[in-house]
């Protein structure tokens, strides 16, 4: 089946769900119901919320009247003959009021009835091999001001060896889902307390330090590093422009009837700084860095693990300079991002410009000079680039990384951003050879972009096997029996001042096999063992998580290879 024939399939499944829907539950109000990419989905009004073990039901009534195999029939009828028909559905009738022209396509099967542009299957006996998968919240239009909606998910296939073969993939997908394997390997969860916020545990904690502290040694000669509030009085996002472009997502709180935001970026509080004291060109090109928490409200039915969440940490960095730096600074931090990628494996790197966006600020030559310095950027290093029209920021266009992870999926993480117009609102200056006053530019970067989310493309590039360096636990120490435990843990204390790598000792009597075997699921790359006559000689057997074994390894043969290892 094509794409088209698929797309025309999911359509028709929205519809039957609204049918069911509509016989089972009279009072509940339809409102939209798309084909997606991968399935269906139609959003409701209820009168009492749905919950999952209404599915089967609802599943069950679709396969009954699927069976009825009704004609799908419809066309073009007047506005007034539509207004009639959804006189009790508002929803309805606001769609209808924002279609042009004098008629609107209504299609129906049996005694339903549903507002569409058309494309469907014949009749609706075709639709045999369908699944309802969920239930999350929505808002009518997507706007978080507006009437809350519930939505029910749904996937539908042409034969029942593709959908065997789609939830066979997709139970074996769910073991390299980072939310899967952070709840196996403890590294974070998840809780209604605090809605899209991660909550880091030892071993997530202990990576995510090992992120930061990767990307301050990259740029540690280049860079100074900041730490800023993140709770700002109203009036710093209207100068800078977010309050007319941002406010939707904003967290806002109000003090001794004052408006205070919660840092939903960090950029403002960087200029700031910048500002505090008169700049020298003497200090351009000014590289100032912050690895700052930010608050951003989005839709809880788009929250996804760590992939989409409310708060979440951004590798930035603002790079002030003046124009004829510009080119070079460029150069030099998508050199850094290259460099960066690399030693976590993505070799595939993508380039896309995007350029200006229908919504912008600033004069239109500053947006022709700043894109034109990205593609220089990009040809200069030889990288092939694609052009995204208008899909810029609004106050400068952007370059946007894409890697390539081990699955061949592609994931948007680092951005460079040119920026005329955050200097000019600030009226920032520096002063030049010739003690005039000048304006300068500005860069916003990000590598990771959110490092929460870099963590979870990570975790499913990896499937939860981190190389040693950034592992929470790079070794255990097995002991045959519990005669070498004081041992074990003399040699970890040696281990940890030593090298410095982070091990830990297996405390339980397990059989060694069974230790072994713990050590594999928690994805540890060294497994040191120790019998009798390693403690008698002082020596380790290295056992790795391939399988692969080495013996009579010293204690300073395995603290050599350790730091070796764990360096950056």
């Amino acid at each position: 089946m094509n794409n088209q024939d698929s797309m025309i399939l999911r359509h028709s499944a929205a519809h039957l769900l609204a049918h069911a829907i509509s016989e089972l539950y009279p009072t509940t109000k339809p409102t939209i119901g798309p084909a997606t990419p991968t399935g269906f989905f139609y959003d409701f009004l209820p009168t009492t919320n749905f919950v999952l073990k209404d599915l089967p039901l609802i599943e069950q009534r679709m396969h009954e009247i699927a069976d009825k195999n009704y004609a799908i029939i419809g066309g073009q009828v007047p506005k007034e003959q539509a207004y009639a028909l959804y006189k009790n559905n508002e929803f309805k009738t606001e769609l209808i009021d924002g279609i042009q022209g004098d008629t609107v396509g209504i299609y129906h099967q049996g005694n339903f009835f549903d507002l569409c542009k058309g494309g469907h299957v014949g009749s609706l006996g075709q639709i045999k091999y369908f699944k309802l998968t969920g239930i999350s919240g929505s808002y009518w239009r997507a706007d978080r001001n507006g009437i809350a909606l519930q939505r029910i998910s749904g996937v539908v296939f042409s034969t029942q060896e593709e959908m065997d073969h789609y939830f066979a993939e997709l139970e074996q997908a769910k073991k390299s889902d980072h939310r899967y394997l952070g709840q196996h390997l403890d590294l974070f969860s998840f809780h209604e307390e605090s809605p899209g916020s991660v909550f880091f545990h030892d071993n997530g904690t202990k990576i995510f330090n090992t992120l930061v502290a990767y990307s301050r040694y990259m740029q540690k000669d280049d860079y100074q590093e900041i730490r800023t509030p993140i709770l700002n009085n109203e009036s710093l996002y209207k100068i800078s422009g977010h309050y007319d472009n941002y406010r939707e997502h904003a967290y806002i709180t109000t003090v001794e009837q004052t408006h205070y935001w919660v840092r939903p970026m960090n950029c403002p509080s960087c200029v700031l700084l910048f500002a505090n004291k008169p700049r020298s060109y003497r200090e351009l090109p000014l590289r100032i860095s912050e690895y700052g928490l930010c608050h951003r409200f989005e839709l809880s039915g788009v929250l996804h693990g760590l992939f989409r969440v409310r708060s979440f940490t951004q590798d930035d960095a603002h790079i002030f300079c003046s124009i004829e730096q510009l080119t070079d600074e460029a150069v030099k931090v998508l050199r850094l991002a290259m460099t960066m990628y690399e030693k976590f494996g993505f070799k595939k790197i993508h380039w896309a410009v995007s350029t200006r966006p229908e919504k912008y600020i600033g004069a239109l030559e500053m947006w022709n000079t700043a894109t034109q310095i990205l593609k220089d950027a990009l040809e200069q290093l030889n990288c092939p680039y694609i052009v995204q029209e208008g899909e810029g920021a609004f106050y400068g266009p952007k370059i946007e990384i894409k890697i390539e992870d081990r699955m061949s999926r592609e994931w948007q993480c680092g951005t460079l951003q040119v920026d005329f117009n955050m200097p000019e609102r600030f009226d920032l200056s520096y002063i030049q050879s010739d003690q005039q006053r000048t304006r300068p530019v500005m860069l916003h970067r990000a590598i990771y972009g959110s490092i929460e989310r870099f963590f979870g493309i990570l975790l499913e590039h990896y499937k939860g096997h981190f190389p040693f360096w950034l592992a929470p636990v790079q070794a255990i120490i097995l002991t045959i029996t519990d005669a070498q435990k004081d041992y074990a843990y003399d040699l970890a204390k040696k281990l940890e001042k030593y090298s410095m790598i982070r091990v830990k000792v297996n405390s339980s009597s397990d059989p060694i096999s069974g230790q072994i075997k713990e050590a594999q699921l928690l994805a540890i790359p060294w497994m040191l063992i120790l019998g009798k006559k390693e403690v008698d000689q002082n020596v380790v057997t290295i056992r790795y998580i391939d399988g692969k074994q080495e013996f009579n390894i010293t204690h300073e043969q395995l603290i050599e290879r350790a730091n070796e290892a764990n360096k950056f």
